[in-house]
């Protein structure tokens, strides 16, 4: 689950982390008395405005018609009040949204953390995430902070330090020693990267979290190192032992059909094609997406029904899949092993009797436990449903389909 700059910080906080303090605003009213109070707090003549979306590169980002940027500094009360209206509201296109970008339905204002003092300030990287090859956590710190890592990989490999840590011994001190060593740092900045590192982590752990990504990471005119930004994934299959970060969830920021299917333990994810598929199993859903591309179609979707296929779950995977205009034909491949093929057949057909008319072909493929009798269920059900058993002849009927609709 993706969470927002503000919330990602919040988490931070609680953990010790140093952090940019913000006000989150939905108005550029709110926006305004924000900003005259961090102004009041910080004691600095400025603050940044920060659109909050689900996504990175809002820095460079551009609202749609207009040259207003999705960070901006503001200069005055009044700046932020204009940045804040061309902000909210409309829409940010960033090199991660896609051009059909996201809706900006917050903002955070920011104190200026770039003030003058008895060093240059400098931004580095950091972030924390799970490396299955080596089945440890690993920290990744570059100091080229403020730019895309994937950047700094391509060209200057050698910029970035990697820290391994076994979950089941924990970051040990001499590790976020070296890793403050590998930025470069000495002094009280060096002293604060380490308590910096070690706060970062256990927050992380303690979280359940997939990333931590800060981008960048401050080291102040002062040598104070904050987190400027907070990039937070959190594992969906730990939220049960965290439910107040579970309410950090923004529907508002996922596409609508998988907030849907999220809501009927479906596993559903949106893609470009013409097919709709519908499977059990994760593994069987990717092949089934092979099949469709090899048989010159386009997979419309990802869609896992899980082990426990019934007729209520293929109804709302019908219902799903059938709200994207796109799909001109639908593929059901299930395997029968938890579940057996005769009840998914049963599903299947009680399912289109309760929607209606499907107006698409479909097609279903049963194979496993009552492989047989479930077939013969689509078959004698009279609906516009053609059954499969093999593989091979459930792609050459998509393939069939496609090809009567071109």
């Amino acid at each position: 689950m993706n969470i927002h700059e503000y919330q990602g910080k919040e988490i931070l906080k609680k953990y010790g982390v140093r952090i940019q303090e913000g006000i989150v605003a939905e108005s550029p009213e709110k926006a305004v008395e924000a900003a005259k109070l961090l102004i009041a707090q910080s004691g600095q003549k400025w603050v940044v405005v920060k659109s909050q979306i689900h996504a990175g590169g809002r820095g460079k980002g551009q609202i749609v018609g207009s040259e207003q940027r999705g960070v901006a500094l503001a200069k005055s009360v009044d700046a932020v009040r204009d940045i804040t209206k061309n902000l909210i509201g409309n829409i940010l296109v960033t090199h991660q949204t896609g051009p059909e970008g996201k809706r900006v339905n917050k903002v955070l204002i920011a104190e200026d953390v770039y003030y003058p003092g008895v060093s240059e300030p400098k931004e580095m990287y950091i972030s924390i995430l799970l490396d299955r090859t080596k089945a440890c956590n690993v920290i990744m710190a570059s100091t080229e902070g403020g730019m895309d890592i994937e950047e700094v990989a391509e060209h200057t490999p050698e910029k970035i330090v990697k820290e391994w840590i076994d979950p089941a011994v924990g970051l040990q001190p001499f590790q976020a020693r070296k890793v403050a060593f590998g930025l470069g740092l000495e002094g009280e900045a060096f002293k604060d990267m380490v308590k910096f590192v070690t706060a970062l982590y256990k927050a992380y752990v303690d979280t359940d979290a997939s990333m931590f990504e800060i981008n960048p990471v401050l080291k102040t005119s002062d040598n104070k190192i904050l987190a400027v930004d907070a990039k937070v994934n959190l594992d969906d299959n730990a939220l049960y032992r965290h439910l107040d970060l579970k309410a950090m969830r923004d529907l508002a920021e996922e596409d609508p059909l998988e907030v849907e299917a999220s809501a009927n333990d479906l596993n559903y994810v949106k893609l470009d094609g013409n097919v709709g598929c519908m499977v059990n199993g994760a593994g069987l859903a990717m092949a089934t997406m092979d099949i469709i591309k090899l048989s010159g179609g386009e997979p419309a979707n990802f869609l896992d029904v899980g082990g426990g296929a019934n007729a209520k779950t293929v109804e709302a995977g019908f219902r799903i899949i059938l709200k994207d205009p796109n799909v001109k034909a639908i593929l059901i491949n299930i395997f029968g092993g938890i579940v057996r093929c005769d009840r998914v057949a049963t599903g299947v057909v009680e399912a289109y009797k309760a929607i209606g008319d499907i107006p698409v072909p479909i097609i279903v493929r049963l194979q496993g436990t009552n492989a047989a009798e479930g077939a013969k269920i689509i078959d004698d059900s009279g609906l516009k449903v053609q059954s499969a058993v093999e593989l091979k002849e459930a792609a050459e009927k998509v393939r069939q389909v496609i090809l009567s609709l071109k």
